[in-house]
């Protein structure tokens, strides 16, 4: 007969067996990107925010959260193969819900208007609309930390390739009129290509300028500037900006200046220009003229950007249904107590270390009648088109 010490050993050794097992069956299952769908499930604004996972039988993982529509991971393969996440973010919903020490537009679906818009106000009709003033004097990204990129969308997953993102937005939300049903739908192709279409209706006239706020390094090392990427951008003129990064109504050529990238070349061969708008914004921060939009259309079966890193030779090229694209390039990044956060990994980012194409209409164009409107009334609808590339070169 066991002695009773002996026997509470055996029961020790067998409870230690069972908590190992335990343990090891809780392990979290990590995305390819890295990720832990565990820390993006909870509640926000009474609603449920999980990450969902879009893949392709080439190694292509797109990780979003449906706060805010936003991709927290693109994982492409690189030249040998390797999966590559090549955007920035952070690996938890508490630092993308944090509007105050974290706050932050990483690879949000913005709404309801993209880029900034002067005095936070325009004239609609018989009507002059008064937006909430975030950017200073100004309304940028709809409002910022009260914008769509900080609500809470209904999510479908359809498959493993598609997730559609819905948001009903009140009228007099920051300003803008008009109850809008909005939908956001992410794709990833057998090919490779990440797609997003925007969609909405309104019951009265509004505006709306839908884009996806993804920074982009395609070296996939986020402790280094994007310097060495590889640009092209299909335009022959850009809108210029005043230091408060507000278009100043004209069109200029970039023929000549630090602005042409119609032949592709490094960013960093001219981030650090003596050029009067690369001075006011330090760096790239400008809404480009693309060619592939003619005679009231954008034709989104050509390429309108590109994107490009020797080191691992990823290839991404850009197609849009827009007029513009803004180029960013992390200006604000890496600067003053933005240098300290820690995001994916742990990774705390240096100033310029991506660059951003936003398709979109110019920004302010409701104030220049002369530019592509983005008013939107009752019994039409809303449609945008973006489309990411990605391969190796």
């Amino acid at each position: 007969m066991k002695s009773f010490k002996s026997t509470l050993i055996g029961l020790s050794a067998t409870a230690l067996l069972f908590a190992a097992c335990a343990q090891k069956q809780q392990a979290p299952q990590l995305t390819v990107s890295g990720l832990d769908p565990a820390k993006f499930d909870t509640i926000i604004q009474e609603k449920p925010v999980k990450l969902y996972t879009l893949k392709n039988a080439n190694g292509m993982e797109v990780c979003i959260t449906n706060y805010g529509g936003r991709i927290v991971s693109l994982c492409v393969p690189d030249k040998d193969g390797k999966a590559t996440d090549v955007v920035l973010g952070f690996d938890n919903i508490a630092q993308y819900a944090d509007t105050i020490n974290t706050p932050s537009d990483y690879g949000s679906s913005v709404g309801r208007y993209a880029n900034r818009i002067k005095n936070g106000q325009f004239i609609l009709g018989e009507d002059t609309i008064q937006l909430k003033k975030n950017d200073g004097p100004n309304c940028l990204h709809g409002g910022g930390n009260t914008g769509w990129m900080h609500q809470v969308y209904d999510a479908t997953q359809i498959g493993d390739s598609i997730l559609r993102l819905t948001i009903v937005a009140p009228a007099g939300e920051n300003g803008f009129p008009g109850k809008v049903m909005a939908t956001t739908t992410y794709k990833v192709t057998a090919d490779n290509v990440l797609d997003m279409t925007w969609e909405a209706e309104s019951d009265k006239p509004t505006i709306i300028n839908q884009t996806n706020h993804n920074y982009y390094n395609l070296s996939g090392d986020f402790t280094q500037p994007a310097y060495d990427q590889v640009l092209y951008v299909n335009a022959d003129n850009f809108t210029p900006s005043d230091k408060l990064y507000i278009p100043t109504g004209e069109i200029k050529p970039v023929e000549g200046t630090p602005m042409d990238f119609r032949t592709p070349h490094a960013v960093g061969d001219s981030i650090q220009s003596e050029f009067d708008q690369i001075q006011n914004a330090t760096g790239y921060d400008h809404n480009f003229c693309l060619n592939t939009y003619k005679d009231g259309k954008g034709d989104d079966t050509q390429v309108c950007a590109s994107l490009y890193s020797p080191k691992t030779g990823i290839f991404m090229e850009m197609f849009t249904n827009e007029p513009g694209v803004q180029v960013y390039s992390g200006n604000f990044q890496g600067v003053g107590a933005d240098k300290d956060i820690p995001r994916k990994h742990g990774i705390t980012y240096p100033k310029h270390v991506s660059v951003c194409l936003e398709s979109q209409k110019y920004p302010d164009s409701p104030n220049h009648p002369e530019w592509v409107q983005p008013v939107l009334n009752p019994g039409e609808k809303y449609f945008s088109h973006a489309a990411y590339k990605f391969s190796i070169k």
